[in-house]
């Protein structure tokens, strides 16, 4: 560029990949990669010092570093595709190592507006953007939370699991329970007052897993959540993800209503997507990690990440055991249109809704054999009303989208 700034950042595909990329801007700073790996991709970290010195006796111009992520085109752009004009997220990690494969908020925004030399335009894109009501700079996948509805059965099961609770345990699942201390009813039929433990997962059985929550009681539930990463912040690389939240303080009837994942619990599609990948891990929660290796001018590495256990959140007995679990939600319960011929995949639905004014949050969150991937799609909007499956019909064959794009 011909003016006094000399350089310009370039996004070929800016709205694609901008909850990854962030933002590189002379008005308003840096965001996620841009911010985290901006000392190495200008030439000015410490780790390029001895490197900066030659520079500097020898007359050559610094070079900045190469940073590679772990993102795979084909989840990125499937993720899009999926979401289409829906308002929500997706989040795609391996889990055996933990690499985010895709991460996509929607809707996005152009990164190249704001990194834009003609000042003018770059504070006319941002002030457009801060006014939008759909929050494009927001981070949907990562640093936002919201309700996750009948995905936290999930760890419910594990709880259970781990309390001694088998698949084929009776549970309790009247056709409608009174929330104790309240005037509230939970309604659903599932098929029978006591059904296996296994059944009320595939039907997402809302009177049965209350009474679950209550037995197992929230300090079990809250321990098993924090065990799957409820409570911390992930992803340094785009300056940390918001914290998950499962309440500190919990009634017996609030306790029924989290155990469903409602009330004050929270989450980021990463933390449902960890979730899943978990259970998936034989139980062991890969660190998530957005960048695989550093180069140099020269190619040299840098630095490169080595894939680490975050924490074992079930024994791999138990994680077994509820991974049957979430392929018979699949095969024979709320989640069959994800279903891919020839793949083992095991999922779990979710619909939340925290406002009796808007529609519902859609969610599904699963793990397939082939490839060895686990993924979150959350839907801001269902456009569908509360008493369907939303995640069903809305998010899971989102999911089933961005597998088959990695076959």
């Amino acid at each position: 560029m011909q003016d006094r700034f000399q350089f310009q950042r370039s996004y070929p595909q800016g709205p694609l990949y901008a909850a990854a990329t962030g933002y590189y801007s002379y008005l308003y700073g840096t965001s996620a990669l841009e911010q985290s790996q901006s000392a190495l991709l200008s030439g000015r970290s410490s780790s390029q010092w001895f490197q900066h010195m030659i520079d500097l006796a020898t007359g050559a111009k610094s070079k900045g570093a190469t940073v590679e992520t772990t993102l795979d085109p084909r989840a990125q752009a499937a993720a899009a595709q999926a979401l289409g004009k829906l308002e929500g997220a997706a989040v795609v990690l391996n889990y055996k190592t933990g690499a985010v494969l895709a991460m996509y908020s929607n809707p996005s925004y152009d990164p190249n507006s704001l990194a834009s030399h003609d000042l003018t335009a770059s504070k006319a894109a941002w002030e457009a953007a801060l006014a939008d009501p759909t929050k494009p700079l927001s981070n949907r996948a990562a640093k936002e939370i919201w309700a996750p509805g009948s995905t936290f059965k999930l760890i419910d099961s594990a709880a259970a699991l781990e309390a001694g609770y088998r698949p084929e345990t009776l549970v309790d699942a009247p056709t409608s329970l009174k929330v104790p201390g309240t005037t509230v009813t939970i309604d659903q039929n599932c098929g029978g007052t006591s059904i296996p433990l296994s059944q009320a997962l595939a039907v997402s059985c809302n009177p049965a897993f209350a009474n679950l929550g209550m037995k197992l009681g929230a300090d079990a539930l809250r321990t098993q959540a924090q065990k799957f990463g409820f409570g911390q912040k992930f992803l340094p690389e785009i300056g940390n993800s918001a914290a998950s939240v499962f309440p500190a303080t919990l009634d017996v009837p609030q306790t029924a209503q989290s155990a469903i994942g409602e009330f004050e619990v929270a989450a980021t599609p990463l933390q449902m997507a960890m979730v899943a990948a978990g259970i998936a891990n034989d139980g062991a929660v890969m660190t998530p990690y957005l960048v695989t290796d550093v180069r140099a001018p020269d190619l040299s590495v840098i630095s490169s990440t080595t894939p680490k256990v975050a924490s074992q959140a079930m024994s791999a007995s138990n994680a077994k055991l509820l991974q049957q679990m979430m392929i018979g939600v699949v095969e024979n319960g709320t989640g069959t249109r994800a279903q891919i011929p020839g793949v083992v995949i095991g999922g779990k639905t979710g619909t939340a809704r925290t406002d009796a004014s808007r529609n519902p949050y859609a969610w599904f969150v699963c793990w397939a054999d082939d490839p060895s991937v686990a993924v979150a799609v959350f839907v801001q909007d269902a456009q569908i009303d509360a008493t369907d499956i939303a995640g069903g019909r809305i998010a899971a064959p989102m999911a089933r989208a961005i597998i088959q794009a990695l076959r």
